[in-house]
């Protein structure tokens, strides 16, 4: 968990540094929000990249993906959940679907034209012993259906944050009982920095604070390839 605050008053100290531009806390909200999401799907893309380009025994693949892995474990959940009208019902919270099961048997995810061609035949057609799900329009159809529940594995919406405040004397004072706190990983905290003075430089016409942002970002790069 990352404070909502720390990264605002690190966001404000670089964005006001030679006076470039004060970002209100309804800005901030804002900014902060897609900043975690941006970052929360750039895993999905590294992992596919890790797994892609990397050896699958080499050390560097293990070590990657265990970290990556280890980032996106707060947003992890498994839940039994019900079917109906012939689907599952989807938690409230999902973001992304992981993995169908019941009673061992895990169910391997189609398409639907691929679930039209499949049923064709006796010799692929889906088993109780070899179940698949398709999506369509949103929802997921465990075929064949089973009765009752399926164990949804699935990767949640992260909770919105929010810098809460109380205003004294014209200034935002910021107030711990109202405020929500990123669920993202504590390496997360220059990541977040930079990707929200990226998005405000954009949003307030800055040019030198997503400069700023960009220059900041680069160099950590760099110190990541050395």
């Amino acid at each position: 968990m990352i404070s909502i605050d720390t990264i605002y008053q690190r966001v404000l100290t670089l964005a006001n540094k030679e006076q470039r531009g004060y970002i209100t806390p309804q800005e901030y909200n804002l900014f902060a929000n897609m900043a975690q999401m941006e970052i929360i799907d750039q895993y999905f893309y590294d992992l596919n990249q890790t797994i892609t380009n990397v050896e699958p025994n080499s050390t560097e693949y293990s070590d990657m993906t265990t970290f990556i892995d280890e980032k996106l474990g707060v947003f992890k959940k498994i839940q039994d959940v019900n079917i109906q009208d012939n689907r599952v019902s989807i938690p409230n919270d999902l973001y992304r679907y992981g993995d169908i099961h019941k009673d061992g048997m895990h169910f391997e995810e189609v398409d639907y034209a691929e679930y039209k061609e499949m049923i064709q035949a006796p010799l692929t057609r889906p088993t109780r012993k070899r179940p698949v799900y398709y999506i369509q329009e949103g929802k997921v159809y465990p075929k064949p259906t089973p009765m009752g529940t399926v164990t949804l594995s699935y990767i949640k919406q992260p909770a919105t944050v929010r810098w809460g405040y109380v205003v004294v004397g014209e200034k935002a004072i910021y107030d711990a009982s109202t405020s929500v706190n990123f669920e993202l990983h504590k390496a997360e905290e220059a990541e977040l920095v930079y990707k929200i003075l990226k998005l405000a430089g954009v949003s307030l016409n800055k040019v030198d604070l997503t400069q700023t942002a960009m220059a900041f970002e680069n160099s950590k790069v760099q110190q990541e390839k050395q």
